[in-house]
């Protein structure tokens, strides 16, 4: 029972909220201790939210993932875990969240529901209103990234990283949705009936718009954004963002992949080493050049 309500809280979404660091590494407090610590209370707490907000979304949708080819073995589904012991665990994990982020930093308390409430509205609501279900979801990012702004003394922490963020979150969205089309097929609206909106050639549209709209964001932030060395460095991080940009093009439309994200950056090492390339210029950018 354990390890069923331990696959149905996510712990690999719980990458996702590594967004919450995002804060500390541009506003150059990566090396100050009370703000690394604070960083990492938000992120355990944001774990504890999110982890009850994947419960919750399983216990609405059982009977949707019953029709789903993979979704199908997930424990509630499945009939492995008690779905009143999931809403119990649920229903306490959204309460210490919102206690130690109040604790924490009452306005961290005040994402963390802003947070909740974004999901119960997508789920009752949002997630079958065409183009407004992928925006939506995509904002679920932002407020992970404003959980990391609140928690410390920002400075240099510019408002640019949250449209990039945005993007990042849109362009992911429409990828698990063409995914969701390649895998269902005639049978993709049984299980998401928004997936009857949407064809694969205006995923591909779409998909194009906001991957030039990233690219071309996080490149006016890196010299344009105040906060940054005026020795314009930060712009050597652009052919990374550029790179894990176009293997995450090439394997959701050569590898048909996309429909787990966070699989794809658990597993795929040329994705993991631009990233960590990446992070380690910035961080050269902004804590040693300097």
């Amino acid at each position: 029972m354990f390890l069923a309500l331990l696959k149905t809280m996510r712990p690999r979404q719980w990458a996702k909220n590594g967004l919450v660091f995002v804060p500390l590494l541009f506003d150059g407090k990566l090396t100050d201790i009370d703000s690394l610590a604070r960083a990492t209370g938000a992120f355990v707490l944001f774990c504890l939210m999110s982890s009850a907000v994947y419960i919750m979304n399983d216990l609405r949708d059982i009977e949707n993932d019953r029709q789903h080819p993979q979704k199908r073995s997930r424990p509630l589904a499945s009939g492995q875990l008690s779905p009143v012991l999931a809403a119990i665990v649920a229903i306490l994990f959204v309460i210490i969240s919102l206690i130690g982020g109040f604790y924490l930093e009452p306005a961290l308390a005040a994402v963390l529901f802003g947070y909740l409430l974004l999901q119960i509205s997508y789920n009752i609501y949002f997630k079958n209103v065409v183009l407004l279900d992928v925006m939506i979801n995509a904002g679920g990012f932002i407020l992970r990234v404003a959980a990391g702004v609140v928690v410390i003394n920002v400075e240099r922490f510019s408002p640019w990283l949250y449209v990039c963020t945005w993007l990042l979150a849109l362009f992911l969205a429409l990828g698990k949705r063409r995914h969701e089309l390649l895998l269902m097929g005639h049978e993709a609206e049984n299980h998401r009936s928004i997936l009857a909106d949407y064809n694969l050639e205006l995923i591909d549209w779409l998909i194009g718009i906001v991957t030039t709209s990233a690219v071309v964001a996080y490149s006016l932030y890196t010299f344009l954004a105040e906060g940054l060395p005026p020795n314009h460095l930060m712009m050597l991080t652009i052919p990374f963002v550029l790179y894990a940009v176009f293997r995450y093009l090439y394997l959701i439309h050569v590898r048909h992949e996309g429909g787990a994200p966070e699989e794809i950056f658990f597993r795929d090492r040329p994705m993991q080493a631009s990233i960590f390339f990446c992070v380690v210029v910035v961080f050269l950018v902004l804590y040693v050049v300097v």
